[in-house]
């Protein structure tokens, strides 16, 4: 059965380039992105992975750590990191789980028959601090992911935990937001700054900090 938006994502424990891996202790009050890949040497997932390596610093200063699944061994997976390292260009330093068994694939739905094979295809799920499922992605084998949108989509989630607010289309850290339809104007606008209805149930406001 496929996971929904606020389920309690699946814990598991598996082996990885790190080492065992317990997913809930080891995200430990972070959030997490958990991503699939098809198989190891391929060429598209070695460019998403070198992305990923690249992008640490974006990662940590959302407090997210990334950690990536396939089906295949950890020795695999760690003669694949140093073309890993070289393509992305810096240090691979988050973990790819060895899901030899499909534990992970089957508990998080990453396998789908009409994609052709038993690999998993490109999945993502952003997990929050309390380990519920607070999105999900899935792109076919053939297209590479966006991480941009990936990050763009961590902003967003963190914003509207923050404060009774939602994000217009295209939104980007520092735009306007939307206040929720459950606060009147007039206590909108004692609690943010610079509304302005545009209709009785769209109202911008300025992003609180």
């Amino acid at each position: 059965m496929s996971l929904h938006l606020g389920d309690t994502a699946p814990d598991f424990t598996a082996d990885s380039t790190a080492g065992p891996i317990s997913f809930h202790a080891w995200k430990d009050g972070a959030w997490a992105v958990l991503f699939s890949h098809p198989a190891d040497f391929t060429p598209v997932c070695t460019t998403e992975l070198g992305r990923t390596a690249a992008l640490a610093g974006e990662f940590a200063a959302r407090n997210a750590k990334p950690i990536a699944v396939s089906v295949d061994s950890v020795e695999d997976h760690g003669r694949w990191v140093p073309d890993i390292a070289e393509v992305g260009g810096v240090a691979v330093d988050f973990p790819i789980i060895a899901d030899q068994d499909r534990t992970v694939a089957q508990a998080y739905d990453m396998i789908h028959p009409g994609e052709g094979d038993t690999s998993t295809v490109r999945s993502v799920f952003l997990v929050d601090p309390g380990n519920k499922v607070r999105l999900t992605i899935t792109y076919p084998k053939s297209v590479g992911r966006n991480f941009t949108e990936i990050l763009r989509a961590l902003d967003a989630l963190q914003q509207t935990d923050a404060a009774p607010v939602s994000t217009p289309a295209e939104w980007q850290p520092g735009d306007r937001v939307i206040v929720a339809p459950t606060i009147s104007t007039d206590d909108a606008r004692e609690r943010f700054e610079n509304v302005d209805e545009v209709k009785p149930y769209l109202r911008f406001a300025d992003a609180p900090a």
